[in-house]
This record gives C-alpha cells, structure tokens and sequence, in this order.
C-alpha cells in the first residue's frame, strides 16, 4: 500500500470516528435522563488519573486508548454511585463503585443496556441452580474453599469454572469489600450488587472497551469452546472461520461504522451474524434476535418459547422474524437460494435429531427413574450416558450444522450420537429391565415392563430396527442396489 493509500484509509477511519462520536454526542444530549458527554476530564477523574497513572499504568494506558478517553469520560464517569448505593465505597477522597454494571453503563448506552437485558446473555447467572452447576458444586467439587460470604464452603470448580463464564452472584462484606469467592468476575450473566445482570466487561474487556475486540471471534471463545457448545471450534473448521483468518488485515474491525457488505465483506464473524448492523438493521445487543432455533435444551425448541420460560422480551418475537433477520445477514455475501437452501439442511439436522434421538431418550430415560440405585443425580450409569448424548454429542451435532462445520456435525455430533444410543443407552436400559424384572418388589417389576414395551417400541420404529436386523426389504434393496452402482462406477479398469 502507498503512502498516499495509507494517508487517505487514516483520514476515513478517523472522520468516521469523529462522526460515530458527533452521532453518539447528539444521541445522548437527546435522550431523557442520560448524561451529556463532559466537553473536558472532569477534576475527579483527573484526580483517578494521578493515581492510577502510577500505580496502574496498564489500566491507564488502557483506557488511553479508548473512545472513552476522546469522549472525556474517565474513571469517575463510569465508577460514580448516588448516596446510599448499597454498593458504594469509601475510596480516598471519593465514594465509588468497583463494578461497573450494566446499568452504570445505561447512564450512556441505554439502548444497549436495555437490549442486553433481555437477553439470554444476561441470563447466564441464572445456571446458579441448574443441573450444569450441581456437577461442579456437588459431584465434581466440595465445601473446601470457605471466605467471609461462604464460611460453610463452596466449590472451587464451580468458582473457577462455571461461574467466570455464565457470572456470579457478588457478594458485598460489612466494609463493601467484595467477597472473593464472587470476585473477580466478569461472567456475562453476572448478578450485580445493585440488582442488574450481566457484564458489558464480557465481551468489551475493560478499560479499553474496544469495539474491534468484542467483534472478533476469539472474543466469544473465552466461553462458547469445549465439549458442549464449540461454537469457536465449529466457527474455525467452517468456511466462514477460514476466510476470516486468511483474511484478517481486510475485516476493518475497528471501524466505527462496520456494516457487511459496505465496510468488509471476506467473512463473517459471530458478531456480524448475531449482533452487528446491516444495511437494513441496525446493531442490537440480544444475540437471540437472528436465531430461529434454541439448540441448548435436550429436545430444541422455538427461542420465542425459551424467552417465554424467563419471561423475556423476546416471547412475543416469533422464530420466523428471527430468522428473516438472520436472512438479511447472510444475503450480504449469499443469494436467497444459497440461504434458502442452508435453512432446510439446518431443520433437517435439527429433525433428526428431536425425532430420532431427543425425543425417545428422554421417555426412556424417564421411565426408566423408578428402576435406577441412587436417586442423587449423576449417582447412576444411565445418568451419565444420557447426559452427554444429549448435553454434548447432541448439541455438537445441532451447533455444527448451524454453523455449517461438517466434521462437528457428522464424527463429533451424530456418529457419537449413534454410537452412544445403540451401544450405551439401550443396553444399560436394558440391563435396568433386567434388573428390575428380577426383583420381587411388585413396582419394580411393573416399571420394568412399562421400559420394556418402551426400548421395543423404540427398537422396531423405522429409524432404528436397522439395528435388530429387521430393515424393510424393500430398503435393504434400494441400498444394495445403490452399493453395486457405486462399486461398479468406480471399479478398477
């Protein structure tokens, strides 16, 4: 690139900073009850700064390079609390907050604020009492780490693990100290002292606060990685992931105005498909708004009908709107029949695997309650087995067709799915039946018939009486006859 290229792509990127900011100044000074942007650093943040300067010259330098510090908004802008806040504290001369909440944040980027609010994002603390978080606490952990707000114990693998993703419920001491089993954290459904959930810190890593960060997709990585929801690693193996990293110095990721199609147009990210604007939809904070599917339960559902469960916004957005929004995305790089086309493989996939495997687990699996040792969850096999057949092998395979990786969907998702069902779960509900049969307890032979008459009903369905030898004739034919076909088309001369 020449020296006058490089000057004239400077001079755009920095006048459409400085409009971003005009915008940002106008929309502010409008809105009811927000702030208007400090036309200088105020004395109390440049009291901070002395300070901070000295002691924290990594968190200064920081946020010297944010839009934050253009703007003139500094370390009291964002930390300042009200007297009384139940989480304000004596610091030096000043009463400040140490978090930063979504709704500090609202003072400025209401719009924001209130979007990720109803979002599942911000939801994430919510996983404090769900089955995901009884693994770390109760069978994976114990009572060994013990602080101000736990003095009875709690779980290191919960503090460490589940809790620096879906976030933590922080704990104030007497003194406003924060408890540290609670804290440090930036989990994206954090449960804040002054009611809010959910961290901006997440995603937009303080004190920076780099727009350009939060839209790549290492940024997502931090949590949608590993055996149950790989959405980094399905995102790298696709073909969208490819062309990002080969194509990385093109994507403009710290423009200021970064619409597909007009601003970049090698690949997508997670944000550019979930979050960013188009040319006909403007940027918007809940990631629920372009999917039409809710892959996380163990049979998927309509996000309308999630959002319905937590009482949010979107239970009154069908998955249709969600998905032509999605469609607006994609038609940047890809004609309606390419995006068409993906949307009926996608719900294919998503068939498969309610019908063949979610569905018929779960009934098995349920009647299969009255015949298992333990009651305590993950206390017997069959736990185990159906947990991660539909918690990791299910939801592999139903992430990796979204994001069209085939290698997740096929070997890491429906392989092991199959594998798991017919060599796992069916035998050991088996052995149950058995069991229970056996018994001369007159319920659990009762129970054990009901299962039976469940496992042959499901055996001899058309999906799965393949495997007890019993594959309709006539598609056994079609089969071999497909076998032949293919050894005599590429036979060897």
């Amino acid at each position: 690139m020449s020296v006058y290229e490089v000057f004239h792509v400077n001079c755009r990127r920095l006048f459409l900073d400085l409009a971003a900011a005009f915008c940002l100044l106008a929309a502010v000074a409008s809105a009811s009850g927000q702030v208007v942007l400090p036309t200088e650093l105020s004395e109390r943040s440049k009291n901070c700064i002395q300070c901070h300067k000295e002691k924290s010259p990594g968190l200064y330098q920081q946020w010297g390079e944010s839009k934050h510090y253009r703007a003139n908004v500094g370390c009291y802008e964002c930390h300042q609390v009200e007297k009384g806040d139940v989480d304000a504290v004596k610091h030096y001369d000043h009463m400040i907050s140490i978090i930063v909440s979504p709704k500090d944040c609202a003072r400025c980027h209401e719009r924001e604020a209130a979007e990720f609010a109803g979002s599942h994002h911000a939801k994430g603390g919510r996983i404090l009492g769900s089955l995901d978080n009884l693994l770390a606490e109760v069978v994976e952990g114990n009572l060994g780490m013990k602080t101000p707000s736990f003095p009875g114990g709690v779980s290191a693998a919960a503090v460490n693990g589940c809790w620096q993703c879906h976030g933590s419920e922080i704990k104030l001491l007497d003194d406003g100290a924060l408890d540290p089993a609670t804290w440090p954290n930036s989990g994206i459904g954090r449960i804040n002292p002054d009611g809010s959930e959910g961290s901006c810190n997440a995603c937009h890593t303080r004190h920076t606060f780099s727009a350009a960060q939060a839209r790549h997709p290492d940024t997502c990585g931090k949590c949608h990685l590993g055996p149950d929801h790989p959405q980094k690693e399905i995102y790298e193996e696709s073909k969208h992931g490819i062309s990002f990293f080969a194509n990385l110095d093109k994507m403009n990721l710290d423009s200021a105005k970064w619409i597909v199609g007009e601003d970049y147009w090698s690949a997508p990210t997670c944000a550019t498909c979930h979050m960013s604007a188009t040319k006909e939809q403007a940027v918007t904070h809940d990631i629920g708004m372009r999917i039409s599917w809710n892959n996380r339960p163990v049979v998927s559902i309509r996000p309308e009908e999630s959002d319905a469960k937590m009482d949010l916004p979107g239970k009154n957005i069908l998955w249709q709107k969600r998905r032509a929004n999605m469609t607006d995305v994609c038609i940047a790089c890809h004609s309606s029949t390419w995006v068409s086309g993906f949307y009926v493989q996608y719900d294919g996939l998503i068939d498969l695997y309610n019908e063949k495997y979610a569905k018929p687990g779960r009934d098995l699996v349920e009647l299969a309650k009255p015949l298992r040792k333990y009651n305590a969850p993950f206390s017997n096999k069959i736990d185990w087995i159906w947990f991660e057949l539909w918690h990791h092998e299910g939801r592999r395979a139903r992430h990796g067709a979204s994001m069209m990786a085939p290698d997740y969907t096929h070997w890491h998702g429906t392989y092991e799915l199959a594998k798991h069902f017919y060599m796992k779960l069916i035998p050991e509900l088996q052995s149950m039946v058995d069991q229970g049969l056996a018994s001369n307890d007159p319920q659990q032979v009762f129970a054990a018939r009901q299962l039976a008459a469940q496992i042959a009903t499901v055996i001899n369905h058309p999906d799965n009486r393949w495997s007890v030898d019993k594959m309709d004739p006539a598609e056994e034919q079609r089969r071999q006859k497909a076998r032949d076909d293919f050894l005599n088309r590429y036979k060897k001369q």
